[in-house]
């Protein structure tokens, strides 16, 4: 079952969202503020977000700002009164996959929602490093000429955290969170990082000087 979360402040529509989105076989959970939407992104794991621009206690750009600096990969699609082009370009610069435009139409939302889970499926097997890629099912590295080369479990996870956003800059921070969750200091992820790159070539993790980590290639 694909499990989505809806962020939106207005009682009686994220009521009429959830609601219709469960008849259609989605678990569905709600949060009516931006920080608890934070807190269920980063604490469960969702195929979709359905995020209101304007949302009390954090916005909704900057829910997302948040979510994608944490390494969480769901789509988001964002909904808001808000629908001029620098508003849709600020929303998608922020991380959300698509966006729509209040009033919308729920056969509208549903179709843009299970275009968001295919693309979802599509991305379930493998998640492409350079000419490579990680086969999600045997938890392998594949070179580009087929050599599958065995991971830990962290050295996959943390290859997949990365993987899932390509183009992202992972901070340490963030990535020891996510992966490394009970370790005290982010120095694991210097450690984990020069492992993969033992394994796999220097390219596979880029370092972002003052920032962090970004995926390469294989």
């Amino acid at each position: 079952m694909r499990r989505l979360l809806v962020v939106e402040d207005d009682t009686d529509l994220r009521e009429m969202v959830s609601e219709t989105l469960a008849d259609e076989g989605y678990h569905v959970d709600q949060a009516p503020d931006g920080q608890r939407g934070l807190h269920l992104g980063l604490t469960r794991p969702y195929d979709v977000l359905v995020i209101d621009r304007r949302l009390p206690a954090l916005d909704g750009l900057d829910l997302i700002t948040r979510l994608r600096a944490r390494a969480v990969a769901a789509r988001a699609l964002m909904l808001t009164a808000l629908g001029t082009v620098d508003d849709r370009i600020a929303g998608l610069d922020a991380g959300a996959d698509d966006y729509l435009a209040k009033p919308f139409d729920l056969d509208e939302l549903s179709a843009r929602i299970r275009a968001l889970c295919r693309r979802t499926a599509d991305a379930t097997e493998a998640l492409r490093v350079g000419a490579g890629h990680l086969d999600l099912a045997a938890r392998d590295a594949v070179l580009a000429d087929g050599t599958r080369v065995s991971l830990s479990a962290r050295e996959f996870e943390l290859l997949r955290v990365l993987a899932a956003r390509p183009g992202a800059v992972h901070p340490r921070a963030a990535l020891r969170s996510r992966v490394f969750d009970e370790a005290a200091a982010a120095s694991i992820v210097d450690t984990y990082v020069y492992y993969l790159r033992r394994k796999l070539g220097r390219t596979v993790v880029q370092t972002v000087h003052g920032l962090g980590y970004r995926l390469g290639a294989l």
